[in-house]
């Protein structure tokens, strides 16, 4: 039996919108992902709080993607008592025999090298990094795309959708 393909795009979704929907239309298409999981967080440790809680953002992520059968909004820190994402790819190939794409954008591959045991996240899964406007020259000098460069990193071209949930919460 062929290993499914996952995708999984974590963040805080505060709020969630087209990008996030577009990037998970693009990897689902270019990889051929059974499913993307939208896996919220509490609070990402790299942001000052989130404008809106936990329950108001997973609901506004249900209401978005609702057309998108294949995207599954979850939450997952209480049931892996940790906010840390190698416990949620962990969590995830013990309960699935699947390969797992993680998607990001250029601007968090730029502090990749912050995140817990960020060597270790990259040899559990395919990271795909999305571009966004005015971060990919500085991605591409990261610690991060150095060190990771030929290790299961792919860069993937797609149409940019100008948005992000900081521009959001300024309106």
């Amino acid at each position: 039996m062929a290993i499914k393909k996952i995708g999984i795009l974590g963040g805080s979704f505060d709020p969630a919108h087209i990008g996030h929907l577009a990037i998970s239309i693009q990897a689902k298409k270019k990889f051929k992902l059974r499913n993307v999981i939208w896996a919220i967080t509490k609070q990402n440790p790299f942001k000052k709080r989130c404008s809106k809680n936990l329950e108001e953002r997973i609901r506004q992520s249900k209401k978005i993607s609702k057309s998108k059968k294949f995207i599954r909004v979850r939450y997952y820190e209480d049931k892996i008592k940790s906010d840390k994402t190698i416990n949620l790819l962990n969590y995830i190939k013990k309960k699935n025999n699947v390969n797992i794409y993680f998607i990001i954008g250029s601007d968090i591959l730029i502090n990749f090298h912050r995140w817990h045991k960020w060597k270790l996240i990259s040899q559990k899964c395919n990271i795909l990094v999305f571009d966004r406007h005015g971060f990919k020259t500085k991605s591409l000098k990261s610690m991060a795309f150095k060190h990771l460069k030929q290790k299961n990193l792919k860069f993937v071209k797609f149409k940019k959708v100008n948005i992000s949930s900081s521009k959001l919460r300024k309106i």
